[in-house]
């Protein structure tokens, strides 16, 4: 005998055809994820150790961005550091390339198997800058080694403070090797100050201090109208200020180091350097020098 309540055979058919085409035309509801033929590409990272100046100058405000424009399959992340902190960066494999300044430090980092190779990059100099009282008595002073004995005996004086970066930066060292070819040994006396910050902080500091400091040319002039510094002493060959690109043996984005090397050393990223700064300083503040 038939259950009273089972389905005929073709009632349950015609209740199953019911639920599909039910499920059909709630799918055929559903919106679907447009597809383009424009989507983003994929980036990958670079990352770059570079130099408080570099970045406190505002360079990288407009080298970075031309160089994804020209390359948008990367993305550069800067790790603004002083140069010796930079190439240490290197050496761990922490960065995939180097911009820095400090010519002796970036020829050991190359030889000792941690850079590919390096390349000059650009230039600009070095200046003594400091209040325009200029008590240590130095102002217009041609040679940066009689300006840095007469500030050491205005320091022991009591009538001057320098204030240092002492990071082990590319300013640091041209600045000990300064001192050292002075024959005077600063470090620990009251007058000197290391403050083992970037350049646009010890600027900041010799302001407050109204004391001297070594800063390079860029970072002090993309800053001046905040300070109350002037430029004190410059032109002496001995504040020559070389970059140079190094990328990192081993790295984890090889070839990204090596399409900026080639960027930053070409005639685009050369182009961008000669001209930064020009509108607004009427002298560009770094030169390129790749292909010298």
């Amino acid at each position: 005998m038939r259950h009273r309540f089972a389905l005929p055979i073709r009632a349950v058919a015609a209740a199953a055809v019911a639920a599909a085409l039910l499920l059909t035309a709630c799918s055929a509801q559903q919106p679907t994820a447009p597809t383009s033929s424009a989507e983003k590409p994929k980036t990958s990272e670079i990352v770059l150790a570079s130099t408080t100046s570099t970045q406190d100058s505002g360079l990288f405000s407009v080298l970075i961005p031309a160089f994804e424009k020209d390359n948008p399959s990367y993305k550069v992340k800067v790790v603004a550091v002083g140069t010796g902190e930079a190439l240490k960066l290197g050496e761990k494999k922490d960065a995939d390339i180097c911009l820095v300044h400090a010519k002796a430090s970036e020829l050991k980092f190359v030889a000792a198997g941690f850079g590919e190779y390096r390349k000059d990059v650009m230039y600009n100099d070095f200046v003594v800058v400091g209040p325009s009282s200029d008590p240590a008595g130095i102002k217009g002073d041609k040679d940066v080694l009689d300006a840095f004995k007469k500030l050491a005996a205005a320091g022991q004086a009591g009538k001057a403070v320098f204030v240092a970066r002492g990071d082990d930066s590319g300013t640091a060292k041209k600045e000990e090797s300064i001192w050292a070819s002075a024959t005077i040994t600063p470090k620990g006396q009251k007058w000197y100050l290391s403050t083992g910050q970037g350049m646009g902080e010890v600027l900041k500091a010799a302001n407050e201090k109204q004391g001297y400091t070594l800063a390079d040319r860029a970072t002090y002039l993309s800053m001046k109208d905040s300070l109350q510094l002037e430029i004190i002493v410059e032109g002496d060959k001995k504040l020559f200020n070389q970059y140079g690109v190094e990328p990192v043996v081993g790295a984890k984005n090889t070839e990204g180091a090596h399409a900026f090397a080639d960027w930053i050393t070409g005639p685009k990223g050369q182009a961008v350097i000669a001209s930064y700064g020009a509108d607004k300083f009427g002298q560009p503040l770094f030169v390129p020098n790749a292909s010298q």
